[in-house]
């Protein structure tokens, strides 16, 4: 599987590198959902941007988790990207067939590596993980699916056989390390997916519909 190396200090460098990497899949009518702050649309002048979003600065506000279906006509939109929202909802699957049926061309979709960030704190015996855990009150936002890379990536290939739908492309990313520390890991992770489990941190799929 390909790996592409590079870390996000924050949303605002995760949008950047999310128009920069599919610029030339950005085109006509865009949706956004799980837009939040909508960081994404002042980087895509050249299309129709449309994001959703049950809090921040969404153009429609939806609850995702209380929805059968998007509010919106079948293929109605020329791509539809989702990126880090399906493991914050119980009706992943719901959503995720809602997001192939409004698109008309192409869905972006990033899934995380949750295995990665619960290595350290494991092995240790100590510390949290982010998006889990038990706090003494309600959070506000917590993950709902708790799956390392091959399950994400196994999960796709189903949706792909569900709805006729083929994969334009598929790649990780890492955050980048020294090359002698990857070495090292990659011979006592000889296995390809082993050692993307624990190390990738998110799963980036491109599907896209035919006509």
């Amino acid at each position: 599987m390909q790996v592409e190396y590079v870390s996000f200090q924050g949303r605002a460098a995760r949008s950047a590198y999310i128009a920069r990497r599919f610029h030339s899949l950005f085109q006509g009518k865009v949706l956004d959902v799980g837009c939040d702050r909508a960081l994404l649309k002042p980087l895509l002048p050249q299309v129709d941007y449309f994001g959703i979003d049950i809090s921040g600065d969404p153009d429609m506000q939806i609850d995702l988790e209380h929805v059968e279906t998007l509010p919106f006509e079948t293929a109605s939109f020329d791509c539809v990207v989702c990126t880090d929202v399906l493991e914050h909802l119980n009706n992943l699957h719901t959503v995720f067939g809602e997001l192939l049926r409004i698109a008309k061309t192409y869905v972006i979709v990033a899934l995380p590596n949750n295995w990665a960030n619960a290595r350290k704190p494991i092995a240790r015996g100590r510390g949290s993980v982010s998006h889990y855990g038990l706090p003494g009150e309600p959070p506000a936002d917590r993950h709902k699916w708790f799956f390392g890379l091959s399950e994400a990536e196994a999960f796709v290939h189903h949706q792909l056989q569900k709805y006729a739908v083929s994969m334009r492309e598929c790649y990780v990313t890492e955050k980048p390390r020294p090359w002698l520390i990857r070495t090292a890991r990659r011979l006592r992770y000889p296995s390809q997916m082993r050692y993307l489990n624990r190390y990738a941190h998110t799963l980036w799929v491109v599907l896209e519909k035919s006509d």
